[in-house]
């Protein structure tokens, strides 16, 4: 089949490079020239581990092909997808301008029947406002016949196993309204997905409207879980229990599960905090409140900061002079993603107190730098006290504490007995309870985690509090 992909950035480039790897002849459309030419160099814009070698492999195979040109594109592509972005506007709802946009060159340049596939994560009602856009179009060049239907299939892809999700996945949700091109589009739809669906059916068929909101609800119910253990992992520490023991706790009982039960700095990236946002957004404009999925987004903003307000139990309220390592920067292991990365919040109150901060990531490093760049614009004597090591030990050398943001499994397991001969003072505050406290203070090292630390910890708290004490203050 003959495929479209507008829009090459991460969802639209995972799309096409599958698509293409079940056969199908695809071309990726965007108008950066920039990035379509470092992709016709054999290069990639993003990073997403299998995509490199995925790309290469139907490039080789001519099954894929980039290019700027919108006409060429809708008049390849049996099915188009429309994979731009659709960032936050200062109320929260999504930006829908990349996606209308590419809706009326589509309208300008169809000739035959299209289906339209909206793959962006777009708010309830967009499929309409692409389908208007269109018709306006094709309206103004004098053509009054159905030549396209516009559909709604969202994309479920995780970062940093996107290729897996993408090519084994749990669910293919397709949004369809019944129309004078349902028989046609169903069709096209139906063989596109056809491997996906050999042993048993994965396609979940619906109204246009339900598929946009089932998008946006996944998202929100899992960034709930993972604000509600936030929460509880902070009533942990005020209570002496350990989170680690509860989610494994609550994670056994079958109507719960484990996923997404882990405490930390928060949930960021480019899914989570955008799509809760236009969610609440989207009850606000109809008369209505998202109470519970407001309050997700609340916890989530305070809970990147709750490291910060450690280190500051911990060294006082004056971090001139102190240097912090931090291991981790892009907000999840395996992307170089820095969007709403719970990183850039803690390094940049840490460089406003007065800290140095020289930190590591395998992969984030760069994009770290220039995000930081763009947050500190005003302060630049500030930003002159982050560095950027080659390694996770350079990190730490002679650092007053060490600071876990991102769990990449190169931290899983490293070598304690270094780390403590390199800090200036043993004290792990440990943003993913990657470590287990117990062995870490038989080592003479304190550590701080989220709902879990050792009894070092206290000794090096200014506080001093205990869990009773805690208690009585609260």
């Amino acid at each position: 089949m003959k495929i479209t992909i507008v829009g090459a950035g991460y969802v639209g480039l995972v799309t096409a490079g599958c698509l293409a790897e079940l056969g199908n002849q695809v071309m990726c459309v965007d108008n950066d020239a920039k990035k379509i030419s470092l992709l016709n160099a054999a290069q990639l814009p993003i990073y997403e581990p299998g995509l490199q070698e995925l790309m290469s492999r139907n490039r080789a195979a001519g099954r894929i092909q980039f290019t700027t040109g919108m006409a060429d594109g809708v008049e390849h592509g049996e099915v188009i997808f429309i994979a731009v972005g659709t960032p936050s506007q200062e109320d929260g709802s999504a930006d829908l301008q990349y996606v209308l946009a590419v809706a009326r060159q589509i309208g300008r340049n169809i000739k035959s029947f299209k289906v339209v596939v909206n793959k962006s994560t777009v708010p309830v009602g967009t499929a309409y406002r692409v389908q208007a856009a269109i018709a306006t179009e094709l309206s103004k060049r004098g053509i009054s016949e159905p030549l396209f239907e516009v559909i709604s299939n969202p994309e479920f892809l995780k970062e940093g196993a996107a290729i897996e999700d993408f090519m084994h996945p749990d669910r293919i949700v397709i949004g369809v309204d019944q129309g004078n091109n349902y028989a046609a589009t169903h069709q096209l739809i139906e063989q596109l997905y056809s491997s996906f669906n050999r042993h048993h059916a994965r396609t979940i068929w619906m109204d246009v409207r339900s598929a946009e909101l089932t998008k946006y609800a996944a998202n929100a119910m899992l960034a709930t879980r993972i604000s509600f253990m936030n929460e509880i992992a902070n009533l942990s520490d005020l209570l002496g229990a350990d989170i680690d023991c509860v989610r494994r706790g609550i994670g056994a009982d079958k109507r719960i599960g484990h996923d997404f039960l882990y405490a930390g700095t928060g949930y960021g990236g480019s899914c989570f905090p955008k799509d809760t946002r236009a969610l609440i957004q989207t009850a606000l404009d109809c008369g209505s409140q998202l109470k519970v999925v407001s309050a997700v987004e609340q916890v989530n903003d305070l809970q990147k900061k709750i490291m910060v307000d450690r280190i500051l139990d911990y060294f006082g309220n004056d971090l001139t002079g102190l240097k912090f390592g931090v291991w981790g920067l892009a907000f999840k292991p395996n992307t170089d993603d820095m969007r709403e990365a719970p990183s850039l919040v803690i390094i940049q109150a840490l460089l406003l107190l007065g800290a140095q901060v020289c930190a590591f990531d395998p992969l984030a490093g760069n994009e770290a730098l220039d995000a930081l760049s763009c947050e500190l614009i005003d302060s630049p004597e500030a930003l002159a006290n982050f560095e950027l090591a080659d390694c996770a030990s350079e990190a730490i050398e002679d650092a007053d504490a060490l600071l876990l943001v991102t769990e990449w499994k190169t931290f899983h397991h490293p070598d304690f007995a270094l780390i403590k001969s390199l800090l200036k003072r043993p004290l792990i505050l440990d943003g993913r309870n990657l470590y287990d406290p117990k062995m870490l203070e038989e080592m003479g090292i304190a550590y701080q985690g989220f709902g879990r630390r050792n009894s070092l910890a206290l000794s090096f708290s200014n506080t001093k509090n205990t869990p009773q004490d805690m208690l009585e203050t609260t």
